[in-house]
C-alpha cells in the first residue's frame, strides 16, 4: 500500500512538472511572437518616423521626413491593421507579468490608432500656438550634433523640407475642401508664426543653430562644407518654403477659416470631440460629465483661495484681488535674466527633496532656457544620453508669468513633473514603443499632481505663492468648463475670456492665447484635471487599504515607473500593487 502510494506521488510529481514545464515552454514561445511583433511594429514606425502618441514637443528631424500623403496614411492604417489581426493570435495569458502589462498598452494603442483614421484628426497639423512648420523651424536647437552622420543627416531633412512642406500644404486644403478649419478669430495673427522664418540673414534663422555651434572633432574643412550647404539650403529652400507656406496660410487658409468656435459645429463634430476625449484624457467620460468635474473643482478650489485672501488682510472681493495681482509690480520680474534665475533656484531646490518621495530617480538631466515666442513648456531629451530635457520659460511677455506661480510652474515643467516622468520612462529596460509613449492625461495629470506635492515638498510658505498654486489648479479646473462650455455647449469666445479673467489670476493676454488654444486644440486641456484627480482618488485609496504600511516613495515609484499609461491601465496597475504590499 505504502509501495503503491509511493509509485503514485511520484507519477504525479512528473505529470506536475510536465505541465508545468509545457506551461513554461508555451510562455516562452508566446513571449517570443510577442516580441516579435512589437519589434515589427517599432521598425515600421522608425521606418515611417511617425510615433503614435508621441509628445508633439518632442520631435526632431533625421534625414528623410515623413510622408503625409493620401498613399502614406493608407498604407499606415493598412500595417495597423495587420498589427492588430496578429495581436489577435496572441493570448495574454500565455505571457509573463511584464509583458501582460506591455500587451494591454499596445493593444490600447492600436486600437486607439484604428479609431484615428476614422477621423480627421490629421487635417488639423497647425493650432494657434504652432505647427509643423514651428517644430520643424525649433527641432535643431533641441537636438544633439556630435558627428558627421549628424549633420549629413539633418542636410538631407533641410533638403527634404519643400517636399514635406508642399504635402502638409496639400493636407491643409483637402481641410478646406472638407471643412475643418480652424476658427476665424483665433488664427487671425497665425501668420506670425510662419514670418518669423523668413529671414533676410541666414544666421538669423532657428536652422543655422546647428553651424554656430560645431563639436570639435568636426574638421574646418568639413565645417566650411557643411555650412556652405546648409546656408544654401536654407536661402535656396527652407526661405522660400516659408514663404509659400504663408502665401497658402493668407490667400486661401485664412478666408477658409469657420465663423463658429465650437469643433462640434464641423461635419461629424459631435462624434470627433468626443473621439478627441477619448485620445487625450484616455477615458470614456461624455462633455457634460467633465463639466460637471470642472464646476465641482472649481467650486473647492475658490473656498481655499478665499481662505488665503482672507489670510493676508486683503480689504476687497476675489476680482479685486485678482485685479490686485494683476497689476502690482512685485508679482513680475523686472526683467528674463531674473525670471530664469529664480526659476533655476526653484528647480535645483526641488532636486534636493526628491529622495524623500521617490526611490528612482532619473539620471537624465535638464536645462532652463528662456523662449519669447511661446508659453512654458518642457522639452523632452532624446533618451540616447546625447542631450538633456530642457523646461522653457516665457520671457516674451513677463506678466504672463507671474512670480507668485513660479513654483508650481516649475515643479510642473520640472522635478517632480515632466522631466522626472519623461525621463524614468525614456530609461526603463522595457520595450521600445513604451519609452516614447504620450499620454496626456497621465503626463500631464502627474505634472498637475506634482504642483500639489509641492506643499508636501516645503513649497508654497508664501502664501501668495500658495494662492498662485490654487489658481493654477483652478486655471486646469476651467478649463474643463470652458473647453466643454464653447465646444458643447455653445459658449462664445468671449464668454470664456471672461469666465477665465473672473476665476483665475491669468493675466489678460495669458487668457486670450489659452482660449484659443482651447479653440484650436480641443480636449487636449481636459487632461491635466482628468489625470491628476485619477492619481490623487489612487494615492487616497492606497492610504486607506494599506494603512501604515503606506510608503510614499513606493507608491510614486508604481505611478511614474512604469512609463505613460492609459487611465484605466493605470489604475489596474495600483490595484495590484495595493495588492501586493498589503500581502
Amino acid at each position: 500500500m505504502r509501495i503503491s502510494n509511493i509509485f503514485l506521488a511520484i507519477a504525479f510529481t512528473v505529470v506536475l512538472t510536465a505541465c508545468s514545464q509545457t506551461e513554461n515552454d508555451n510562455e516562452l514561445d508566446t513571449q517570443s511572437v510577442f516580441h516579435d511583433l512589437l519589434d515589427e511594429h517599432w521598425a515600421a514606425a522608425k521606418s515611417e518616423k511617425i510615433f503614435f502618441r508621441m509628445d508633439p514637443d518632442a520631435w526632431r528631424m533625421d534625414g528623410e521626413l515623413s510622408e503625409h500623403t493620401p498613399d502614406a496614411r493608407a498604407r499606415r492604417h493598412e500595417f495597423n491593421e495587420a498589427v492588430l489581426d496578429k495581436l489577435a493570435r496572441i493570448s495574454i495569458d500565455d505571457l509573463g507579468a511584464d509583458d501582460r502589462l506591455s500587451y494591454r498598452i499596445f493593444k490600447y494603442e492600436r486600437e486607439t490608432e484604428r479609431e484615428s483614421y476614422t477621423q480627421r484628426d490629421y487635417l488639423f497639423p497647425i493650432t494657434s500656438l504652432f505647427g509643423y512648420h514651428t517644430y520643424f523651424a525649433e527641432a535643431p536647437s533641441n537636438m544633439s550634433f556630435l558627428s558627421t552622420s549628424d549633420y549629413e543627416d539633418y542636410l538631407v531633412s533641410l533638403g527634404d523640407f519643400p517636399r514635406y512642406n508642399r504635402e502638409y500644404i496639400q493636407v491643409l486644403r483637402e481641410a478646406i475642401g472638407a471643412g475643418y478649419t480652424h476658427y476665424c478669430e483665433s488664427i487671425s495673427g497665425y501668420a506670425a508664426t510662419i514670418e518669423r522664418h523668413i529671414v533676410a540673414d541666414v544666421e538669423q534663422s532657428r536652422l543655422y543653430v546647428p553651424f554656430a555651434r560645431f563639436p570639435g572633432n568636426i574638421s574646418d574643412d568639413q565645417r566650411t562644407e557643411y555650412t556652405t550647404k546648409g546656408v544654401e539650403l536654407i536661402n535656396a529652400l527652407i526661405v522660400p518654403g516659408y514663404e509659400e507656406l504663408l502665401d497658402f496660410f493668407v490667400d486661401e487658409y485664412l478666408p477658409a477659416c469657420r465663423t463658429e468656435v465650437a469643433v462640434t459645429s464641423l461635419p461629424n463634430g459631435d462624434d470627433y470631440y468626443q473621439y478627441l476625449i477619448r485620445y487625450f484624457t484616455t477615458t470614456d467620460m461624455t462633455p457634460a460629465e467633465i463639466h460637471e468635474v470642472g464646476v465641482s473643482e472649481l467650486s473647492r478650489i475658490q473656498a481655499e483661495m478665499e481662505d488665503i485672501i482672507a489670510a493676508v488682510g486683503f480689504d476687497g472681493d476675489f476680482k479685486s484681488f485678482m485685479d490686485f495681482l494683476r497689476e502690482e509690480p512685485r508679482f513680475y520680474a523686472k526683467s528674463g535674466e531674473e525670471l530664469l534665475g529664480r526659476a533655476a533656484l526653484i528647480s535645483k531646490t526641488a532636486e534636493g527633496e526628491l529622495p524623500r518621495f521617490f526611490t528612482l530617480l532619473p539620471r537624465a538631466t535638464y536645462k532652463i532656457v528662456g523662449d519669447p515666442n511661446r508659453g512654458a513648456f518642457y522639452m523632452p531629451s532624446s533618451g540616447d544620453g546625447t542631450d538633456s530635457g530642457t523646461y522653457f520659460v516665457d520671457t516674451g511677455d513677463l506678466t504672463n508669468t507671474p512670480l507668485y506661480s513660479l513654483e508650481a510652474l516649475s515643479l510642473h515643467e520640472g522635478v517632480p513633473g515632466h522631466h522626472l516622468q519623461s525621463s524614468l520612462a525614456k530609461e526603463m529596460d522595457v520595450p521600445e514603443f513604451r519609452r516614447d509613449l504620450y499620454h496626456s492625461a497621465f503626463g500631464e495629470g502627474w505634472g498637475l499632481y506634482s504642483e500639489r506635492l509641492g506643499k508636501e515638498m516645503g513649497f508654497y510658505t508664501d502664501p501668495y505663492n500658495d494662492f498662485g498654486r490654487l489658481s493654477y489648479e483652478a486655471w486646469r479646473a476651467c478649463r474643463l468648463i470652458v473647453d466643454t462650455g464653447m465646444h458643447k455647449f455653445g459658449w462664445s469666445r468671449q464668454q470664456a475670456v471672461d469666465f477665465m479673467l473672473q476665476n483665475t489670476a491669468a493675466s489678460a493676454s495669458e487668457v486670450s492665447q489659452e482660449i484659443d488654444r482651447y479653440i484650436t486644440w480641443p480636449a487636449q486641456a481636459l487632461s491635466y484635471k482628468i489625470g491628476e484627480l485619477k492619481i490623487r482618488e489612487l494615492r487616497a485609496k492606497a492610504e486607506a487599504e494599506l494603512g501604515s504600511s503606506f510608503e510614499i516613495r513606493r507608491f510614486h515609484d508604481t505611478v511614474v515607473g512604469n512609463g505613460s499609461l492609459p487611465i484605466a491601465v493605470l489604475e489596474q496597475t495600483i490595484i495590484d500593487w495595493i495588492a501586493a504590499e498589503g500581502g
